[in-house]
Formats: C-alpha cells, sequence, structure tokens
C-alpha cells in the first residue's frame, strides 16, 4: 500500500495480531474437537473479530429491530467481484463453521448498518479476503474489497481500517514481524485512503515501534 501523508498520530499498535492469534488458537480448538460453533454479534466500532467462525447462515447474536440476518457466505459466493481463489478456498474449517468473520456499522451513512467480511485461512487464521457491503434495496453491493494476503478490514471510530501483517523470511504465521495500516473513510461514494502508517514489532514481546512515512 502506498503512504499517504501522516494526518494525524497513528496508534501506538493495533489490535490485528493479538486478535488473529486468539482466532488462529480458537479455531485449532474446533479442528481438533471438530465442534462447529455459530453466531456473530454487531460492532458498530473497534474489531470485528470474535472468536467463533460463522456456521451456515448466522443470525448474529446482538442485533437492533433494523439489522437483517446476512448470510456471509453467501454473499462472498454470489459476489462477482470476490476472486475465484478466494470462493475456492471458502470451505467449512470442521462441520459447517465458515472461516469467515463478520461485523456491522454505518460506514456509508445509509440508514442501514454495512457489512464487514473477512475470510480467513482455516489453519492460521490469516486473512484472504476482506469486503464492505452495502445495503442497496433488498440486497448488498460490494463498495470495497482487498485480497491483500495477510489483510483483515475493521470497523473504526475513525471510519475502515484495514491491518496487513507483515513477515520478514523466518517468520512464522502466528508472529509477524509488523503491519502496515491504512485508514479509508467513506466519500462521494466511496471509500478513500484517509492515512497510512507502518509498525514494526520488537524483539521483546510486542514492542510496537512507528516506522515514519516517506515523503
Amino acid at each position: 500500500m502506498r503512504g499517504l501523508k501522516r494526518l494525524g498520530e497513528p496508534k501506538a499498535g493495533s489490535t490485528a495480531a493479538a486478535a488473529l492469534a486468539a482466532l488462529a488458537l480458537s479455531l485449532g480448538a474446533l479442528t481438533l474437537t471438530a465442534c462447529a460453533t455459530g453466531g456473530t454479534g454487531t460492532r458498530d466500532e473497534g474489531p470485528a473479530r470474535s472468536d467463533q467462525f460463522a456456521q451456515g447462515s448466522p443470525v448474529p447474536s446482538h442485533t437492533t429491530g433494523k439489522e437483517p440476518a446476512v448470510d456471509p457466505v453467501m454473499l462472498v459466493r454470489d459476489d462477482p467481484k470476490v476472486s475465484k481463489s478466494v470462493k475456492a478456498d471458502l470451505k467449512p474449517c470442521g462441520g459447517d463453521s465458515y472461516p469467515v468473520d463478520v461485523s456491522y456499522g454505518n460506514l456509508t451513512g445509509g440508514a442501514r448498518n454495512d457489512v464487514v467480511v473477512n475470510v480467513l485461512t482455516c489453519g492460521d487464521a490469516i486473512g484472504i479476503g476482506s469486503y464492505v457491503y452495502r445495503p442497496k434495496g433488498d440486497s448488498y453491493e460490494n463498495v470495497f474489497r482487498t485480497e491483500e494476503p495477510a489483510s483483515y478490514a475493521e470497523i473504526d471510530r475513525d471510519g475502515l481500517t484495514v491491518t496487513r501483517q507483515t513477515y520478514e523470511k523466518d517468520d512464522s504465521a502466528a508472529i509477524p514481524s509488523g503491519e502496515d495500516i491504512t485508514l479509508y473513510e467513506w466519500r462521494d461514494d466511496a471509500f478513500v485512503q484517509t492515512k497510512h502508517w507502518t509498525n514494526r514489532y520488537g524483539s521483546a514481546g510486542g514492542d510496537v515501534r512507528p516506522v515514519p512515512e516517506e515523503n
């Protein structure tokens, strides 16, 4: 991702690495026990991650009266903007539990909440595709996508945050060397990049060192 001029002080670090590690541990337990649990929560800010993957056609566990039940698996499979490779990798991890994480929030200023869907790998819970769907009549339209490896989209107070884990040659999937963070805002019917920065993790247990952007 190309850097933009910093508009404000970046966070010392995002929650992406810790949360994805928790997801990987949760998925490991799911694989070992072959138990499938479902349910996703409604979020209007903050990380979209949960400790559970979507099962079948999930019904959000905390919804408003206006919040419809959304099947994220069908959204992705029916979306022509999603690559064939992501669709091919979207398979159950155990039973009928799919590696899909979902959050809801008003990102585009509409009357109904938008849907953020992240597709992950089964083994390590690494992101392979992130999408934002905006309500349009009785359906949804894709208004944002990224299929960069190890990326994860989440709803933030400032808009949409996309975190991409970065790895050195000898890094394991669970322990990246750093992260690239990009913020987007909805302007003129599209998401526009407003901020970008890079964090490099220190060698002493998770210290984070922001890397200045290049002009």
